[in-house]
């Protein structure tokens, strides 16, 4: 998919062949996504910011689309993860930009900005307002504990070789379902009335026929290709590293991020509602150190930015604003 003025971009960054696209001239701002997303989930965004004069970079993350994914777990914890972001940046002469990600892609800021602090500008979080770990458990043993009455798709993707195999027979089935489900038409969380063992495609509603309201088919046919290429791997080793990455997170576990902070969510998100305890709103200024906003996005899943890209670009515009 193209969009006026957007280069595609290669290199070999922090040890792994990385691809990014571009768009705009000013200020740089680095869009972060998620599992199993690719740089294309924020391509309403791209449009929006490098028309509104801002330097835009969005990354494939570390195992997913068009970067390279070791294919052994340990390459995803913190320091790999984050130095990636630091690393684009070395590589583009960059000495901060402003960050802003979705689901594994603002963990990484956020792992960012406690280990390399100069770089990041600013924080804008959406929908994951701060790591979901609880101090008393890995996220991976929850998880056990949670798989032993439903179904957890956390659960399902930590044995290596299962949920590949499974994802990689039927790319296009798998990622329009979860894309369905995540998003503000569905309640994702029905997907845990499935017994334990019961494979994921298979726990997921059944997707209505593309487009969508909010898709269009050449998006999903981009995204389809890229894992259809590449493989889940890379984006399920963000998944087996989450014990790894709670234990280095001990290390600043309890001190704030010092950068201003934004955060956008969405009424209908999985992830606010059920992984960042009872009001996770209130909580983000025990996590952030320089909260700037706190603003919520109606009528709207996980999958936000694609959702809802008009209130989610005014949000993003306002807050690069304000700095």
């Amino acid at each position: 998919m193209n969009l006026p003025g957007l280069t595609h971009h290669t290199a070999r960054i922090n040890g792994i062949h990385t691809h990014w696209v571009e768009a705009g001239q000013g200020e740089p701002v680095v869009l972060c996504h998620g599992f199993p997303h690719t740089w294309i989930s924020w391509h309403h965004q791209i449009a929006a910011l490098a028309g509104a004069g801002y330097r835009v970079i969005v990354p494939d993350m570390r195992g997913m689309g068009q970067t390279e994914g070791p294919v052994e777990p340990e390459s995803y914890d913190c320091f790999q993860t984050a130095g990636d972001l630091a690393g684009l940046l070395d590589h583009l002469g960059l000495p901060q930009a402003v960050f802003a990600g979705l689901d594994f892609g603002i963990f990484a800021v956020i792992d960012c900005a406690h280990l390399h602090p100069d770089r990041v500008r600013a924080i804008v979080a959406l929908e994951n307002p701060f790591y979901a770990d609880r101090a008393d458990i890995t996220p991976l043993a929850e998880a056990a504990e949670w798989a032993q009455s439903h179904f957890v798709h956390i659960d399902y993707f930590r044995a290596p070789g299962v949920a590949d195999a499974a994802l990689n027979a039927e790319p296009r089935k798998f990622l329009e379902r979860v894309y369905y489900a995540l998003s503000g038409e569905y309640r994702y969380l029905n997907v845990w009335e499935h017994p334990p063992g019961t494979p994921y495609i298979e726990a997921l509603p059944e997707a209505p026929p593309l487009p969508w309201s909010w898709l269009t088919t050449e998006v999903m046919d981009a995204v389809v290709a890229d894992y259809e290429r590449s493989g889940f791997t890379g984006g399920l080793n963000w998944y087996r590293a989450m014990d790894l990455r709670w234990h280095q997170r001990a290390a600043w576990r309890g001190q704030k991020t010092t950068q201003p902070y934004f955060f956008i969510g969405s009424d209908r998100d999985v992830d606010l509602e059920a992984w960042h305890g009872d009001d996770p709103l209130a909580a983000i200024h025990d996590y952030h150190g320089q909260v700037r906003r706190v603003a919520m996005v109606p009528h709207a899943g996980h999958m936000m930015q694609l959702e809802a890209p008009g209130p989610v670009n005014a949000l993003l515009l306002e807050f690069l604003a304000e700095l």
